[in-house]
């Protein structure tokens, strides 16, 4: 299987696993299963967690390995602010928090750290446009991610960014799910709570897989006394536990990601940017990447038009 197909498998898939979420996003599994039963057609379009997908590829088609926060910062500054003329619809917090913090004249890491919300699952829900840059060097893809991390968060947040850059190059190269479960742990330090989480659902997963498994990922990671959904280290885990149940299939580990509700969009995109690294274009379902289409620009406006597929193929020219 080519790098293009992977890439391109790996974008349509992240886009995919987004748009099924959407409708799920801060619900409870209970709800979802009292809606739909189980949650498995795309309804409507993405959020922005494709948009951002899309301005990070865009970051490294420009400037490649030798990107910055810098360049990051001036890219939000050139291309996100100026378009911005009332509430970014669908932003998360943490990059609400830096285009403000941009505004009033800081930089990088500072505009990550003024706002309350560096733990934000922000990043990693775009991170994966790294790891599809860097196939087979989870390293390299986790410092890039960084790069981007450093402007709009600090801490669990650029880790748990990290890590799904890493699973994602890993993924990327043929890792086995297990492997890019390991690949996303080199990326982020043993004492992390991003690191506890992934070990936590992995301990869950190596018992009983019975109906009650969605009950125990949420009990070993989820942070139930916090009224927001978004937290890094959650959502990452539980999109990584959505991958290892499906074994790395496409249909089976975002389905299986969207129905654990909390920030089900972005679960299921990071799910299906992993697995559709490793299953290639194909991998996605048809009747999937058939609702996916150009991106709207509801919350960037800079990335409206463009579609995943040829973001992809922009994105590992010449590798």
């Amino acid at each position: 299987m080519s790098v293009r197909d992977k890439a391109r498998g790996s974008l349509l898939g992240l886009a995919a696993g987004d748009a099924l979420g959407a409708p799920a996003e801060n619900l409870t599994p209970a709800r979802i299963r009292e809606r739909w039963g189980r949650l498995t057609e795309i309804e409507g379009g993405g959020t922005d967690d494709t948009e951002y997908a899309i301005f990070a590829a865009s970051l490294l088609v420009r400037h490649g390995h030798a990107l910055t926060a810098a360049d990051v910062a001036a890219a939000y500054r050139r291309e996100i602010i100026p378009l911005v003329t009332g509430p970014m619809k669908g932003a998360g917090f943490s990059e609400l928090g830096t285009v403000m913090a941009l505004r009033r004249g800081l930089e990088p890491p500072m505009t990550g750290r003024v706002h309350a919300h560096g733990w934000s699952d922000g990043l990693a829900m775009r991170a994966a446009s790294y790891g599809v840059f860097c196939p087979g060097d989870p390293a390299e893809a986790a410092r890039l991610a960084e790069q981007d991390g450093l402007v709009s968060g600090e801490g669990e947040g650029i880790l748990g960014g990290r890590a799904v850059a890493a699973a994602v190059a890993a993924a990327m190269a043929d890792a086995t799910p297990d492997a890019v479960a390991d690949a996303a742990l080199s990326a982020v330090p043993e004492d992390s709570w991003t690191t506890r989480a992934i070990v936590r659902v992995r301990e869950v997963l190596s018992g009983s897989r019975d109906a009650g498994l969605t009950e125990r990922l949420h009990e070993a990671v989820v942070v139930r006394h916090y009224p927001w959904t978004d937290v890094a280290p959650e959502a990452v885990a539980l999109a990584l536990a959505a991958y290892l149940a499906g074994d790395g299939d496409v249909e089976a580990s975002v389905t299986f990601g969207v129905n654990l509700g909390r920030d089900a969009d972005t679960i299921g995109a990071i799910a299906g940017a992993m697995a559709g690294a490793g299953q290639g274009e194909s991998g996605v379902p048809a009747r999937w990447a058939a609702r996916i289409g150009p991106a709207t620009g509801a919350c960037l406006p800079v990335v409206a038009g463009r579609h995943v597929l040829d973001v992809a193929d922009e994105l590992v020219r010449g590798l």
